[in-house]
């Protein structure tokens, strides 16, 4: 499922926000609450990570990436909403 700025804006705190991108990246800036996860050890290591009972909100960098690990997980069991357009909608959105 996918989710714009807008209304993750009115989600912030109502799920998890997932960042995949690189740990440089991540440590540039990063959407308020997220916390960083990078793609490949979400795609590997989820069950460990991830609680079925909570809703996860994930992004990358320009919303390429981030569908195929929010499709990967939800079926598996795991509420993930694709932030369309990425960070970089994002940063477009606040300006």
């Amino acid at each position: 499922m996918n989710i714009s700025v807008t209304e993750l804006k009115q989600h912030l705190l109502d799920g998890v926000i997932v960042d995949i991108r690189s740990i440089e990246k991540y440590n540039n800036h990063h959407l308020p609450h997220a916390i960083h996860i990078p793609y490949a050890k979400l795609a590997v290591d989820y069950k460990e990570l991830l609680d079925k009972d909570k809703k996860y909100y994930i992004y990358c960098e320009k919303g390429l990436t981030s569908p195929k690990i929010c499709h990967y997980l939800n079926k598996r069991g795991y509420q993930t909403y694709n932030l369309l357009g990425g960070y970089e909608e994002w940063i477009v959105n606040e300006s």
